[in-house]
C-alpha cells in the first residue's frame, strides 16, 4: 500500500516552510488591514502583489538586469576560485604568498571597493560584475582548498605504494573528495553573488532601461514608495532562495548515489 505523501521526508520539509510562509503572510495581512497602518509607513503583502502586478515590466527587466551580474559573478568566482584553489594545494609557498590577499579582499567592504573598480573599468556591467566575483570568490576559494587537502592519509598513501602519478591523484583523488566541500562553497558563494551585484548596483547608482533592483529600491526610496520598494526587495529574496535550491538540486545530484550528506 502506498505511503501518504506527507509521511515521506522530502515532502515535509518542502511542505512545512512554504505552509509557515502563509501563515505569516496572512497574520501580516490581517494585523495590518484591523490595525490601519498606513502604507507610507509598512505595506500589506497584497499592496506588494498590486505593486508586483502593475509594475511587472520594471521590476522583472531590472530583476533580469541584476541576475545577469550575479550569474556573471558566479561563474567567474568558480573558475578563479577553483584555479586558485588547485595553484595552493600544488604549493604551499603559493598558498602562503596568494592566501593574505584573498583575505584581505574578503575582510574588505565592497561599498569601499566599488568605486575603485566603476572608475578603472569604463564598462558599468563589466565593474558590477568584478564588485560581485570579489564578494563570492571567498567561499569557493577556501572550501575548494579544505576539500582538496582533506584527503585520507592512508588512502594518500595506498596511490603512492602503487606509485599514481600527481595527475591521478589529482583526478581520482583529490577531486572526488573535495566535491561535497565545492558544493557547499558554491550554495554560500551563490547567494553572496547576488548580494554584491544588489550592493554594487548602489554604489554605481545606474538608471534607465537597464538599471538593476538596487536602482528600483533607490527609487522607491526617494519617492515613499514602499510597496514598490518591499516588491523589489521580495524579488531579490525569491531570487537568492532560487539560487541556493538550484546549487543544493545539483549537490544533490552529483553526490546522491556515494556521499553520506546527500543519503539523508
Amino acid at each position: 500500500m502506498r505511503k501518504p505523501l506527507m509521511t515521506y521526508p522530502q515532502a515535509q520539509r518542502a511542505v512545512w516552510p512554504l505552509v509557515s510562509a502563509l501563515a505569516l503572510l496572512l497574520l501580516w495581512e490581517l494585523l495590518f488591514r484591523q490595525f490601519a497602518v498606513p502604507v507610507y509607513l509598512a505595506p500589506k503583502p497584497s499592496d506588494i502583489l498590486s505593486t508586483l502586478i502593475s509594475q511587472r515590466d520594471a521590476l522583472f527587466g531590472s530583476l533580469l538586469t541584476t541576475l545577469k551580474v550575479t550569474v556573471l559573478a558566479f561563474l567567474m568566482a568558480i573558475a578563479i576560485g577553483t584555479l586558485i584553489a588547485f595553484l595552493f594545494v600544488q604549493s604551499r609557498l603559493i598558498e602562503s604568498c596568494l592566501m593574505p590577499w584573498a583575505i584581505l579582499f574578503q575582510v574588505t567592504p565592497v561599498v569601499a571597493i566599488a568605486p575603485l573598480v566603476i572608475i578603472w573599468i569604463h564598462n558599468t556591467t563589466l565593474a558590477l560584475v568584478v564588485c560581485a566575483m570579489l564578494v563570492a570568490v571567498f567561499p569557493v576559494l577556501t572550501n575548494t582548498t579544505l576539500g582538496l587537502r582533506s584527503v585520507n592519509p592512508g588512502l594518500l598513501n595506498l596511490f603512492h605504494i602503487n606509485q599514481a602519478s600527481g595527475w591521478q591523484i589529482l583526478l581520482r583523488l583529490r577531486l572526488p573528495n573535495a566535491l561535497p566541500y565545492f558544493f557547499s562553497g558554491l550554495r554560500i558563494s551563490s547567494g553572496l553573488a547576488l548580494i554584491g551585484a544588489v550592493v554594487a548596483e548602489f554604489v554605481a547608482g545606474t538608471g534607465g532601461s537597464g538599471a538593476g533592483l538596487a536602482w528600483q529600491i533607490l527609487q522607491a526610496g526617494f519617492q515613499l514608495n514602499l510597496p514598490l520598494m518591499f516588491a523589489a526587495l521580495f524579488l531579490i529574496t525569491c531570487s537568492g532562495l532560487a539560487l541556493f535550491c538550484l546549487m543544493s538540486l545539483l549537490s544533490h545530484f552529483f553526490l546522491r548515489r556515494w556521499h553520506d550528506s546527500a543519503l539523508a
